[in-house]
């Protein structure tokens, strides 16, 4: 890598290009993020190949490889269906509806595509940083079980789910027909939203429960009677008593919408920004003698619920040290239901193998004391809610001051893109950017899922984002601050669906896109190319393994679906990757292999 005195570089990839063939669900995302970090390559065509690779070279640059894919033919893993099929996706993603479903988006070849360009961005940095490997491995399969991770280790935990695993849950429907979300982190908004459209008291605090749990089940089963009542209220009615209360409520936006609101923004293609932080300095960070491209290097993570968790959890996984910033008395998520050893098995799959510091950021001593942490740091990551961290005096421009080099990253639900935006939680963004309309195919009703894809995307997103500011700071010596948000994670999940939008064509899939087949024991499911051939035969009598041969047999592609997934401990698919911790969690394989 040139040396940060004798290049100039205003993006972390200025003056390399790349080369990519492969499945295009992937590379084309690929490339699309190498252009917006810099890079120069040319357009993705299609491919039929199972496996893409990536090379990234300039002047005085050796080149990096990366190779991508599905993940390994042999166990029926060919494209976007049979993945999310494999790997629990559908599981997870249909449990409001009382099945797997598979989502109508290409969730983990996008998934796959960012841990991808992670891959290549820590390589670079390793290679600045005198650590040898120059080839990364990533694939559909193991992005699937990261996507999966949190629920994967809650059905393996000691004890059972906190809350029920039935059907239900949002969206609501108002009086005229309108879909909405809603949302609150607080039991005395959620109360007092329903008491002022007269809910049932019953039907109110038995939904509270399942309403709270979502983001843990993928489900939400509350009473029907809170269904009635929306649905006997005008949507101005409902935002009245949202507002009263504290709740908030979106209506849900389509595709088209979000599509010609993109069109009139300026600054919205990228799904982060970078920018200098002060002069340059020295930021060189010697490597440590084995370990990851990031091994060395410190991460300060002040994050909750899922995204920022997951960022530095990816930084550490790259080989950093990562030390969680929690409240006086920890983080009081790692009692969160179901245990593993006495910790949240939930918690476990974000946060296993960091360290924690316990500050208080409302007292003056224990600020001081964090920016005396951020002066030795590398990368100080958070997710506060917006304005907490000027108010708080640990701003960018704040902690800069104590150390030039910082990378400075946070990540957000909406990046002050929309001036008209809800509250930043992964379902009030699917409903507002027309993620709901996306994940089902045509003729049903839009619908956000209740699987946490923009949570999980997000963190992917926000992980990258920090790799990028990192080289950046490698070749500029600059410190830098990065921003990434959920509304990034969304466009980026949706950009195929929203191109269609904007063309003016239908934007979703064909009506019972992704739906498997039931089979006498379970269902399969057909690779993309092979649905329509393969629903012409009648499985219901076969068993799995049967119905798969016949399949086959007639030279369709097709794979079992994960239903259980206490299950992909033991499935062939995933033989040896799924571990677990120290604690006992079930522990998903690294998204990466590095050589």
């Amino acid at each position: 890598m040139a040396s940060p005195a004798t290049t100039q570089t205003v993006r972390p990839l200025d003056t390399l290009r790349f080369d990519t063939s492969g499945p295009p669900q992937i590379t084309s995302v690929v490339a699309d993020r190498l252009r917006l970090l810099g890079a120069q390559g040319e357009p993705v065509g299609q491919d039929d190949s199972a496996t893409g690779s990536i090379v990234i070279a300039g002047a005085g640059v050796e080149p990096v490889h990366a190779t991508t894919g599905w993940g390994d033919p042999a166990t029926g893993l060919v494209d976007e269906a049979t993945v999310q099929a494999a790997t629990g996706v559908m599981a997870v993603h249909g449990r409001r509806d009382g099945g797997p479903r598979g989502l109508a988006v290409d969730y983990t070849a996008t998934a796959t595509a960012v841990l991808t360009v992670q891959g290549l961005l820590a390589t670079l940095i390793g290679s600045a940083r005198g650590i040898q490997p120059r080839h990364v491995t990533t694939g559909a399969d193991r992005a699937g079980l990261l996507a999966v991770s949190q629920y994967l280790a809650a059905a393996g935990a000691d004890e059972g789910e906190a809350a029920d695993l039935a059907p239900g849950g949002p969206p609501f429907t108002s009086a005229e027909g309108t879909l909405f979300e809603l949302e609150t982190l607080d039991p005395g908004a959620w109360a007092a939203f329903w008491r002022a459209l007269e809910a049932p008291a019953d039907a109110m605090r038995a939904g509270w429960r399942p309403f709270q749990f979502r983001y843990a089940t993928a489900c939400a089963p509350f009473p029907a009677a809170l269904h009635q009542v929306t649905r006997s209220h005008p949507l101005d009615g409902i935002r009245r008593a949202a507002a009263l209360s504290g709740a908030e409520v979106c209506a849900l936006r389509t595709l088209a919408e979000r599509a010609a609101e993109r069109a009139a923004e300026h600054d919205g293609a990228a799904p982060w920004s970078l920018r200098p932080l002060g002069p340059a300095t020295k930021t060189a960070v010697a490597a440590a003698s084995s370990g990851g491209p990031l091994a060395g290097l410190t991460v300060l993570e002040a994050g909750r619920r899922i995204q920022a968790p997951l960022a530095a959890h990816l930084l550490g996984l790259l080989g950093a040290e990562v030390i969680r910033i929690e409240p006086p008395g920890g983080d009081p998520l790692r009692g969160m239901p179901p245990a593993c050893s006495g910790i949240s098995a939930r918690w476990l799959a974000l946060n296993r193998g960091k360290k924690a510091v316990e500050i208080d950021i409302k007292a003056g001593a224990d600020r001081r004391r964090l920016r005396d942490m951020a002066a030795d740091a590398d990368v100080f990551l958070h997710n506060w809610a917006p304005g907490k961290a000027a108010e708080l005096g640990l701003d960018a421009e704040d902690l800069a001051a104590v150390n030039p080099g910082l990378v400075y990253a946070y990540t957000s639900g909406w990046a002050d893109r929309l001036p008209d935006a809800p509250m930043g939680t992964d379902f009030m963004v699917q409903a507002r950017t027309g993620v709901g309309e996306a994940v089902r195919p045509e003729g049903e009703p839009p619908a956000p899922s209740l699987m946490t894809l923009l949570d999980v995307l997000g963190g992917l997103t926000g992980a990258e984002a920090v790799l990028a500011g990192l080289l950046l700071r490698e070749r500029t010596g600059h410190g830098v601050r990065v921003d990434s948000s959920l509304l990034g994670a969304a466009d980026t999940l949706t950009a195929p669906a929203l191109r269609r939008a904007a063309r003016g064509e239908n934007p979703r899939q064909p009506a019972g896109f992704r739906h498997p087949l039931p089979t006498a024991d379970g269902r399969v499911a057909p690779a993309d190319a092979c649905a329509s051939a393969a629903a012409a035969y009648d499985l219901r009598e076969l068993a799995t393994p049967d119905a798969l041969s016949l399949l086959r047999d007639h030279g369709l592609s097709a794979t079992a679906v994960t239903t259980d997934l206490a299950d992909l401990h033991h499935d062939a698919r995933f033989a040896g990757a799924i571990t677990r911790d120290a604690h006992g969690a079930p522990a998903v394989p690294d998204p990466w292999s590095f050589r």
